[in-house]
């Protein structure tokens, strides 16, 4: 039996904004799709689902469609039902909210502690319509980034389109650098930038060798890099380590900026 993509439903016009996106991207990747409320009284639990539901099918009519009401909190219903799911897709924004935040509490919360990939659904009708025709993926030195790639990879070939991976750095004050990297700037850095996104590619491309993928060597810090990479695609993609002696992700500073910021849905993915 296929694992479903999941939906958060609440209600509000960000979650249905999700409900949209996440039947689309089901009907690509040929899964099913669940709605999951949780709920504080059944004729509000009722009306929710309903709205949801209608929403999914008139955007793609042909998705399996399922759906189920939870007496838990969100966050832990969400996490809890992410142990088995292709991915869970939110809302930037939830009903609770508070006017002025740039993303809702449940979202931050998921985010940080499903075992799947997250999606926050956010920005312009144009980017979650998926009209620029690129993903992009965030390429960091070290372990993080490679379950990222392969999700992103396999983002882009669904939708036929390029992968776009971003690696942003930055040398020390004063120095004359190149991505290349004399071999005294590794004394502070363990490869130069274009062998880390080089690494980085290699093996998830030779699984995707008919994708195209282009290599973004940008000397700016990460966050203002993802976020203009991310202004021109349908799809931002950043990963995330698992924290030691913890249960839940190391976001990092870089990765809520991202999903507060960024123009375009966001996918976290989880280092395996």
């Amino acid at each position: 039996m296929t694992i479903p993509l999941v939906v958060g439903v609440d209600g509000s016009e960000a979650s249905l904004e999700a409900v949209e996106w996440a039947a689309v991207e089901a009907a690509r990747h040929g899964v099913p799709l669940h709605l999951l409320h949780a709920a504080a009284g059944e004729l509000e639990a009722s009306h929710v689902i309903s709205a949801a539901s209608a929403r999914a099918q008139k955007c793609a009519p042909v998705v399996r469609l399922s759906s189920e009401v939870s007496n838990e909190d969100a966050a832990s219903a969400l996490v809890g039902k992410g142990r088995n799911a292709f991915a869970l897709v939110l809302g930037s924004r939830g009903l609770g909210d508070l006017d002025g935040m740039l993303l809702g509490s449940v979202s931050l919360a998921v985010a940080a502690c499903a075992d799947c990939p997250v999606v926050v659904v956010r920005g312009s009708p144009e980017h979650r319509a998926a009209r620029f025709g690129n993903v992009v993926v965030g390429i960091e030195d070290g372990e993080g980034s490679g379950t990222a790639v392969d999700f992103a990879l396999r983002e882009a070939h669904v939708r036929g389109c390029p992968l776009v991976a971003v690696h942003a750095w930055s040398a020390p004050s004063g120095a004359c650098t190149t991505p290349q990297a004399p071999s005294w700037f590794l004394e502070a850095h363990r490869r130069p930038p274009a062998q880390v996104l080089d690494d980085a590619l290699r093996h998830p491309a030779e699984r995707y060798r008919d994708s195209a993928v282009s290599r973004r060597l940008i000397e700016k810090p990460a966050r203002s890099a993802l976020l203009e990479a991310a202004s021109a695609a349908d799809l931002l993609v950043v990963g995330a380590r698992r924290r030691l002696g913890h249960t839940g992700l190391q976001l990092g500073l870089i990765n809520h900026a991202l999903l507060h910021h960024a123009p375009c849905p966001v996918a976290v993915v989880p280092q395996l």
